[in-house]
């Protein structure tokens, strides 16, 4: 979501902050500013728009400040205007603020502040910490961190702050949403994301929760403050950042997908043994209480929570368990029936999403429950907090709706789950095991393109789309701006039939692998008995297909037919995810949408 840099050094705070604003692009955002400036003065600078159109506003009078916090927005309370952009300042000039998440009391403690004469110049919750604070302080001088800390003491959510003062030009940071202290060489940077220090240093420490209370807690440096809120008392022994393989880069949504196959690879190498076994380390260290678990209970949100569910049938059909895949978003906020010995599986790409966070929290180590988590994200929230799991080892993922780190890798992460346990029940074999995860790893390439290309021509004026398909298989589908919906496809005669003419094109999974293959094939082509029901081509409609390479019987019934190798049911969502990807790739940039930061969408959801 929102991505927070803030800087304290030598150097011209404005122009470390602008570079490393720019390494959040990725993140989607629809504004940005900076605040900055030498002692007793705090300028300020936003734009709604592109970090290029804030450093093309940048003043002059920022050029001597060497501490200074900078922002990109992703709008929630407010259009995305100037006014809008962070950081907000106090009525008097005196404090800038930047904030990422949400205050859920926002409309209360704006009314309050109304009636003692405060006026809002902008519609977001942000701005009314920034008054906030200064209250405290009018009503009592004191040294800016109790303030701050008394001021938030009113605020209800979740979220993280950095403020600079006019008066003590030093940095104070408040940790409720993931923020990260970079340390360089007499310089320190404070960002939510890794990708904003990774240019200045390799070294940082992430915060690390421990139990309850509020105390100062100095770093590093003398003249950064990190107050605590419950979730922060103590900072982590310096780490270094090693997990980043490379720079942030403008990598494309097209290279992302095409690095799928490099990406399934690593997701298993030193995962599948030459002893025929499966699994990783994170969740072998935690064997012997997989086999007791009455239920195993998946929680995410987005891309991940599709992943999810076809995780649901890796495991009930590998592993023989009993499992249940939730939004982390509702499951969060239910009162749900858990036993002590369930196990539960958090996903998340960036190890940071609030709702998959907070579910984990709840339902894991208060009842000591078993909780692992599943993320691409080294030392993020998830893989600290988790007793165990398995990282992605996808890379750094550039473009928002994701593919690479949420669609195979994260497949492949369950289906090593659900092998491992199904190797412990005794319904998987060590020889089916080893053949059939190292034949997709080294099948998987991307041969489609220009077929998926030419069909990307036809249809890239479509207004509807409708994916069919039974089991394992579910599509991805945002970044073309084309509504579309994903049906099981024994459920079309039950309604979705009827949306279906000559406008609507129907993507249908169909691998010979499938147990239901026939039935999809009669999805296509044959009329039902029972004259509810019905072919989509009898109505119509324009049908393409996934089928593997060898598959011909679908080629006369269908305009397009994009193929992948042969493998095994349960391992076909991992090929047929990519050339539905590249369908959506490719439809969208024939739309001239932007690919790689869809409108309205964000990377990491730090918002409840």
């Amino acid at each position: 979501m929102c991505g927070i840099v803030a800087y304290l050094g030598p150097s011209t705070a404005k122009d470390v902050m602008l570079a490393g604003l720019a390494r959040l692009e990725y993140r989607g955002y629809d504004s940005a500013g900076v605040a900055s400036g030498p002692s007793h003065t705090i300028g300020v600078v936003k734009a709604a728009g592109k970090v290029s159109v804030l450093a093309s506003r940048s003043s002059s009078s920022l050029n001597t400040g060497t501490v200074g916090i900078a922002h990109t927005r992703w709008a929630t309370h407010g259009a995305p205007t100037d006014a809008n952009a962070h950081p907000h300042t106090s009525s008097d000039g005196g404090l800038a603020i930047v904030h990422n998440g949400i205050v859920e009391n926002f409309v209360a403690l704006r009314e309050e502040l109304q009636r003692k004469g405060y006026r809002m110049a902008s519609e977001t919750d942000t701005e009314l910490i920034a008054h906030l604070i200064s209250d405290v302080r009018k009503q009592k001088w004191m040294p800016l961190e109790e303030a701050v800390r008394q001021a938030l003491s009113q605020v209800q959510g979740a979220y993280g702050i950095c403020v600079i003062s006019s008066e003590e030009p030093d940095l104070l940071a408040r940790k409720g949403s993931p923020l990260l202290l970079g340390i360089g060489e007499d310089e320190y940077l404070l960002a939510s994301d890794a990708s904003a220090v990774i240019e200045r240093t390799r070294r940082a420490t992430p915060p690390q929760r421990r139990g309850e209370g509020s105390r100062k807690q100095p770093t590093a440096a003398d003249r950064i403050t990190m107050i605590d809120d419950g979730s922060l008392s103590r900072l982590r022994p310096e780490v270094l950042l090693s997990a980043i393989s490379r720079l942030i880069s403008a990598a494309s949504r097209l290279q992302e997908i095409c690095e799928q196959p490099e990406v399934l690879e690593n997701a298993m190498r030193g995962r599948v043994t030459n002893r025929h076994s499966a699994g990783s380390r994170g969740c072998r260290e935690m064997a012997e209480r997989w086999p007791r678990a009455p239920r195993i209970i998946v929680v995410a949100c987005g891309t991940s929570h599709h992943a999810g569910l076809i995780g649901e049938y890796l495991l009930e059909n590998l592993a023989r368990c009993s499992r249940d895949v939730e939004y982390a978003s509702e499951f969060r906020y239910r009162n749900p029936i858990l036993c002590r010995e369930d196990v539960l599986i958090a996903i998340s790409q960036s190890g940071e999403t609030a709702d998959t966070r907070s579910r984990r929290r709840r339902s894991g180590k208060s009842a000591r429950r078993l909780c692992l988590g599943i993320c691409n994200t080294v030392g993020s929230s998830i893989a600290r907090e988790t007793d165990g799991g398995v990282y992605l080892h996808a890379g750094p993922e550039i473009g928002v709706a994701s593919t690479k780190a949420l669609s195979a890798p994260a497949l492949v992460a369950l289906t090593l789950i659900a092998l491992k346990l199904g190797k412990e029940r005794e319904t998987l074999s060590p020889e089916e095991l080893s053949a059939n995860l190292g034949a997709t790893a080294r099948r998987c390439v991307l041969e489609q393109k220009g077929t998926v290309y030419e069909m990307a021509k036809v249809f890239k004026y479509a207004s509807n789309f409708l994916f069919l398909g039974r089991g394992y298989h579910y599509p991805l589908k945002e970044i073309s701006y084309i509504h579309a919906e994903g049906y099981p496809a024994a459920e079309m005669k039950h309604g979705p039939i009827a949306l279906i003419d000559q406008f609507m094109p129907v993507v249908i999974i169909a691998p010979t692998s499938d147990p239901n293959y026939r039935k999809l094939v009669s999805n296509i082509e044959e009329a039902s008995a029972h004259g509810g029901g019905g072919a989509v081509r009898a109505r119509g409609g324009s049908v393409i297909a996934i089928t593997e390479e060898d598959n011909h019987e679908l080629d006369a019934q269908c305009e397009y037919v994009m193929r992948v190798p042969s493998t095994a049911d349960f391992l076909m969502p991992l090929l047929c995810v990519a050339p539905l990807q590249l369908m959506a790739y490719y439809i969208a940039d024939m739309r001239q949408c932007n690919v790689d930061q869809p409108r309205n969408l964000a990377k990491s959801v730090t918002v409840e």
